[in-house]
């Protein structure tokens, strides 16, 4: 840990406050807008959130792993959608740069990040290319001291917001898999890159995606990351190893959310002259949420501390995204179960986190890319 107790409990509580006061009672004019407030915006970058992973040297918080998701658990008790603004700083947008980015291109990039003064947005998903990532079609081309890019990102979070995107482009087209791929750093404005038109989703509103178009766009080659060709998928890699615990904290955030408010629908909730939740049906589905949820925050926080002692921790963040997303989609589930009528009606917060969280399952890695990531890593280490 690199703050003490004291601080980092600090920080938590404050979070934790934020989200109660501030950011619920936001959650149905958001859902109604499909616009965050710019005040909470501006709250938001206060907080330091666009900051929490970004080296302190570069005027973010430099939480460590275990601190993020402690983080994440709090900040997921409410709306997805106010976390995935300033989710993408925090991880795929950011961590490409922190991990193998320059020395030049930390210095001018991050300092802005951590603000929240540029949002940063991550584009490898294609048309053509989604779990089959090293597939990609996208091509960049060295011309003199430039890469010209063409091609097609899809679902891209953050996109109408954003001032740079991470980029994967093939710069070799004579090696097909995902040794010919480089990543670079493409800013809103550049000549040739222009956006499709916002997605409408099953959820989450308030949180952005699009099409990032790229058409004869001339992108400066200081801004290949890292400086070298080729190596664009290890980063991708690198960043989603990591994004995988984050959104695995968000999945037991959100679950817990949702199981509290099924609980207090079930106290007040009266039927054949008692609280629901004196049936042992009832009762059933509300311990079997609780004992996933201990289950899946018990998995997330060691990995994640594991991954603070550089420990190889893919198979384990691909272990927790799997558990924590389909968990909380039971949880979902359930708490819709046990409202009942009331939670198929928007008028209950359950019926809008029941679509929100059935995100969680498909990004970052389906749930059938963590199996085979799983079981792949676990015949590769039975053949040793």
């Amino acid at each position: 840990m690199i703050r003490d107790d004291e601080t980092l409990n600090l920080l938590l509580d404050a979070i934790s406050r934020f989200v109660r006061e501030r950011l619920v009672p936001a959650e149905e004019h958001v859902a109604q807008t499909d616009e965050i407030p710019a005040d909470i915006v501006g709250e938001m970058r206060e907080l330091g959130l666009f900051g929490l992973s970004i080296p302190e040297q570069y005027g973010g918080l430099g939480l460590t792993m275990e601190e993020e998701v402690l983080v994440a658990f709090e900040i997921a008790r409410t709306s997805p959608c106010f976390r995935s603004l300033f989710g993408t700083n925090v991880g795929i947008g950011s961590q490409g740069l922190i991990i193998d980015g320059t020395v030049d291109q930390k210095q001018h990039y991050l300092p802005r990040l951590a603000s929240g003064e540029l949002i940063a947005s991550f584009a490898l998903t294609e048309p053509g290319s989604g779990s089959d990532a090293a597939s990609l079609r996208t091509r960049a081309v060295r011309v003199g001291d430039h890469y010209v890019i063409d091609g097609t990102k899809r679902f891209i979070t953050n996109a109408p917001e954003a001032g740079i995107f991470t980029v994967m482009a093939r710069t070799n087209p004579d090696i097909k898999g995902a040794g010919g791929i480089s990543a670079f750093i493409v800013e809103k404005g550049t000549p040739g890159l222009s956006l499709g038109k916002v997605d409408k989703k099953m959820g989450q509103r308030g949180a952005h995606t699009c099409d990032v178009i790229f058409e004869n766009c001339r992108v400066p080659a200081q801004n290949l990351i890292g400086g070298i060709e080729g190596v664009g998928f290890k980063t991708a890699m690198k960043v989603l190893d990591k994004g995988r615990l984050h959104i695995a904290a968000i999945c037991v955030g959100a679950a817990e959310r949702m199981l509290d408010d099924a609980l207090r629908y079930a106290l007040e909730r009266q039927q054949f002259g008692k609280p629901i939740a004196e049936f042992q049906l009832i009762q059933a589905m509300l311990a079997d949420s609780r004992a996933e949820i201990y289950a899946a925050r018990s998995m997330v926080l060691d990995a994640a501390r594991r991954r603070d002692e550089n420990e190889d921790v893919a198979t384990l963040a691909s272990c927790c995204k799997l558990f924590a997303s389909e968990m909380c989609g039971r949880v979902a589930d359930r708490a819709v179960q046990i409202h009942g009528g009331a939670g198929y009606v928007s008028e209950y917060a359950v019926e809008r986190f029941y679509r929100d969280v059935r995100l969680f399952r498909i990004y970052e890695g389906t749930t059938q890319v963590q199996q085979l990531v799983i079981a792949r890593d676990m015949m590769r280490n039975a053949s040793l």
